[in-house]
C-alpha cells in the first residue's frame, strides 16, 4: 500500500474536487454538535464492515481541554518507539483529511475519498434501517469515525490513538475498546449537550473506561490515565474504574511534571513517569498546561507497553518523540516582527491556559488579540480570561455560520475591555491586517518591530482560518 503522506503539490485538482463533493455530502447529515445518546447506528455499521476497530489495540482520549495535544503527543511517542500509528482527532483546522492520520500524517484527499466511497453503500443501509425504525440517519461524525477505523484496519496500523468527539459514553468513537483510557482535565463546556453539572459531565466522559474484551487474542486489563481533577470529578472517575476493574494512574501521584524550564521554541522538562524519571526532554510547545499534557501522554504510552517500576521506556526514544511533536493551532507562531501566534482556545479554561502561557513565557511590550468565537460558547468567560493579557482587541467573524455576530461580540468585548481598547473588523483577513498595524505602532518610523505580538484565538475554526491565510499547509 502506498504511503499516506502527501504534500499539497502532489494533490490533483480532481482529488480536491472529489474531496469537496464528499464533504458536501457529509455536511447534509446531522452536524457534529448534534448527538443522540445511542451507539446503535455506528455499532451496526461496524458489524457490517467486519469490526475493523477490533483489529488493533487503541488508546482512547477524552476530557475538556488538551485532548488533541495529548493525542498528538501519544502518536509522536509511539512512532518514536517504532509503532505504526493511526490517529483520529476533531475538529480539523483547515482540511478534513487532518482527522484521519496514518504514520503521523493526514491521509491524502484521494484516500479520504476512496475510504468514504468504499463504506458509503453500507452507511446507506444503516440509514435506511434506522429511518425505517423511526430514527435518524447516521450523523456526519459517525461516518467520519467509521472511515477512520476502516482506514486504520486497511493500512494496517499497530495501534490507534483516538480522540473523543464529544463526551465519551455515547460518542461514536466509543465502539472501540481502548486498553488505555486517558482523561484530561474536565470542566464545563458544551453545556447544551453535556449539562452544567461537573459530576454528570464526568460520568459521560468516564464511559470510555471499559472492561477489557474477554474475546481479545491477548486479554489485557484496561488502564485509566487520569489528569488532576476536582474532587467531585475524580470521585466519579475512580468509581467507574472500580466498576470495570480498571487499573488507575493519577497525575500528581503515579506520574507528574518534576521540573520545567522555558527554552527557545518551547520548554525543557523532567517527568516522573510510571517507569521512573525521564530527563532532558525538549517539548516544542509553550505553557505549563502542555507540560502537564506531556506527562499524561508519557504515562499513557508507558501503560500501553506495560512499563512500571521495574521497566522504563527507552529515554532517547522518548526524547525523540517529544521533540518531534507538531501541534498546529496551539500557541503556534506563524509570523515574526510582529510575532503572530494562533491558538485554538475556545472555552474559559483554554483561554486561561493561553493567558498564563503568554504571561509566563513572553515579554511583549504590546499584545493585540484577534478574536472570533462560536455563538454557543461561554464568550463572557473567554473574554474575562483574555482581558488581562491583551492591550487591544480586534473582534471579527471567522466565516462559520456558528460564529457570534461581530456586533454582539463587540458589545461583550467593550463591557470587558472598554471602548477604547476594542476595534471591529468585518472579516478575519481585515482583523489580521488591523491587528498587525496596531502592533507595529510600538516601533519608531524606520525601526524594526520588536516586542510586539498578535494572538489569534477564540475557536478552532478561527485558528484554522488564520492558518490558511498565513499560507500554512494542513498538518
Amino acid at each position: 500500500m502506498s504511503s499516506p503522506d502527501f504534500t499539497p503539490e502532489e494533490v490533483s485538482p480532481v482529488d480536491l474536487a472529489e474531496l469537496t463533493l464528499v464533504e458536501a455530502e457529509l455536511d447534509r447529515r446531522w452536524p457534529e454538535t448534534k448527538i443522540e445518546p445511542s451507539l446503535s447506528r455506528i455499532a451496526a455499521l461496524m458489524d457490517i464492515l467486519g469490526s475493523p476497530q477490533h483489529g488493533y489495540p487503541a488508546i482512547h482520549v477524552t476530557g475538556t481541554n488538551g485532548k488533541t495535544s495529548v493525542t498528538r503527543m501519544i502518536d509522536a511517542l509511539l512512532t518514536a518507539l517504532h509503532r505504526r500509528t493511526g490517529r483520529t482527532t476533531s475538529p480539523h483546522l483547515q482540511l478534513a483529511t487532518e482527522r484521519i492520520s496514518i504514520d503521523g500524517r493526514p491521509v491524502s484527499p484521494r484516500r479520504y475519498v476512496d475510504t468514504y466511497r468504499e463504506i458509503e453503500p453500507y452507511v446507506q443501509m444503516i440509514d435506511q434501517q434506522s429511518q425505517a425504525a423511526g430514527g435518524p440517519a447516521m450523523s456526519k461524525f459517525e461516518v467520519l469515525t467509521a472511515m477512520a477505523y476502516a482506514a486504520f484496519a486497511e493500512a494496517p496500523v499497530d495501534v490507534a490513538v483516538v480522540e473523543v468527539g464529544l463526551g465519551g459514553r455515547w460518542d461514536a468513537t466509543n465502539v472501540i475498546d481502548g486498553q488505555i483510557a486517558v482523561i484530561t482535565p474536565i470542566s464545563l463546556d458544551h453545556a447544551e449537550y453535556l449539562g452544567d453539572d461537573l459530576a454528570g459531565i464526568a460520568q459521560e466522559k468516564a464511559g470510555i473506561i471499559k472492561k477489557g474484551r474477554e474475546d481479545a487474542l491477548v486479554p489485557r486489563d484496561t488502564v485509566a490515565i487520569l489528569a488532576e481533577q476536582t474532587p467531585e470529578v475524580m470521585d466519579v472517575l475512580l468509581r467507574r474504574a472500580v466498576e470495570v476493574d480498571a487499573a488507575v494512574a493519577r497525575e500528581g501521584s503515579e506520574f507528574t511534571v518534576l521540573a520545567r524550564q522555558i527554552a527557545v521554541g518551547g520548554q525543557q522538562l523532567e517527568l516522573q513517569g510510571l517507569g521512573g524519571i525521564y530527563t532532558d526532554i525538549f517539548l516544542p510547545l509553550h505553557g505549563e498546561h502542555q507540560a502537564r499534557n506531556a506527562s499524561l501522554a508519557l504515562a499513557a504510552v508507558e501503560a500501553f507497553f506495560g512499563a512500571g517500576p521495574e521497566r522504563q521506556l527507552d529515554q532517547d526514544a522518548i526524547r525523540e518523540g517529544f521533540a518531534s511533536v507538531v501541534n498546529p493551532g496551539r500557541l503556534e507562531r506563524v509570523r515574526n516582527a510582529p510575532t503572530v501566534f494562533l491558538d485554538a482556545a475556545h472555552n474559559p479554561d483554554g483561554a486561561r491556559a493561553l493567558a498564563a502561557a503568554l504571561t509566563a513565557e513572553f515579554d511583549f511590550r504590546k499584545l493585540v488579540g484577534v478574536v472570533s468565537v462560536m455563538g454557543d460558547k461561554d464568550v463572557d468567560g473567554i473574554l474575562s480570561a483574555l482581558e488581562p493579557v491583551f492591550d487591544e482587541l480586534v473582534v471579527t467573524h471567522n466565516g462559520s455560520a456558528r460564529a457570534m455576530d461581530v456586533e454582539d461580540l463587540a458589545n461583550l468585548a467593550v463591557a470587558k475591555f472598554g471602548d477604547e481598547r476594542v476595534v471591529v473588523a468585518p472579516t478575519l483577513a481585515d482583523a489580521l491586517e488591523t491587528a498587525i498595524g496596531l502592533a507595529e505602532e510600538v516601533a519608531e518610523p524606520g525601526e524594526a518591530v520588536s516586542g510586539a505580538g498578535v494572538v489569534v484565538t477564540g475557536s478552532v475554526v478561527t485558528a484554522g482560518a488564520a492558518r490558511t491565510l498565513f499560507g500554512k499547509d494542513p498538518a
